[in-house]
């Protein structure tokens, strides 16, 4: 049913597509989409504007319009993490007994232990993965790893603004030749590559930065897009 009520308005032109809004926004009426932000559904919007203060480009405000009411049951609908899905796959049969050697250089390889002055990350071609990355792309160590330095984390467990500063400082004074982002296919992956890309704003570098997105079957779905916003 449509009533006249507050509701958040988003303004393209403004959008610069950080996403620091959608995960502002507890209800998840926010979605990225094509690089900009956008209301996924009047009925998950509740029209207190807790999104408005992340916005750095001022692109949002509250408007009064004919929109449908705010639905809490739709809200508990939407926050039930896609990622979470149950999906059954069968897998590939392994019927040869070589295993393939590892081309891992150095450890740690967690973001938050691997230190901002560690010798391994001067001058290097740095990969980082998401956490879900290792155990669904049984290539990893055959097509990203090999020379590459490589850091692990999760954008949806862990603290986000942690990661922030410690990229910020390594891409301060390690001297990073290229930055590789290996993500999956699920919608909350695509924070990882938006912490990277802050991470370099607030370091004040512009270092090549390549996207890699891995299916849930261990497929390579897209690589080497260069980042805009997931």
């Amino acid at each position: 049913m449509k009533t006249k009520r507050k509701i958040i308005e988003i303004d393209e032109e403004l959008c610069n597509g950080c996403g620091q809004c959608v995960s502002a926004c507890a209800e998840s009426a926010l979605a990225l989409v094509d690089g900009k932000a956008r209301v996924v559904s009047d009925n998950l919007c509740d029209g207190l504007g807790a999104c408005i203060g992340e916005c750095p480009t001022g692109a949002l405000k509250i408007v009064e319009r004919e929109a449908d009411e705010f639905d809490h049951s739709a809200v508990e609908m939407a926050r039930r993490c896609p990622s979470s899905q149950v999906v059954v796959s069968f897998p590939s049969v392994v019927t040869s007994a070589e295993s393939r050697p590892s081309t891992l250089s150095h450890w740690p390889v967690k973001i938050r232990l691997v230190p901002e002055g560690a010798p391994f990350l001067k001058g290097a071609d740095l990969l980082v993965v998401a956490d879900c990355v290792p155990v669904a792309f049984p290539d990893l160590h055959g097509k990203l790893l090999p020379g590459r330095t490589v850091m692990v984390g999760c954008p949806k467990f862990d603290e986000t603004d942690a990661y922030v500063e410690k990229f910020a400082g390594i891409f301060r004074n390690a001297g990073l030749k290229r930055v590789t982002v290996a993500i999956m296919e699920v919608p909350c992956c695509s924070g990882l590559p938006r912490i990277v890309r802050r991470a370099m704003d607030l370091a004040g570098k512009n270092i090549p930065l390549d996207i890699v997105v891995i299916s849930r079957q261990g497929k390579i779905i897209d690589e080497g897009k260069k980042l805009v916003c997931l």
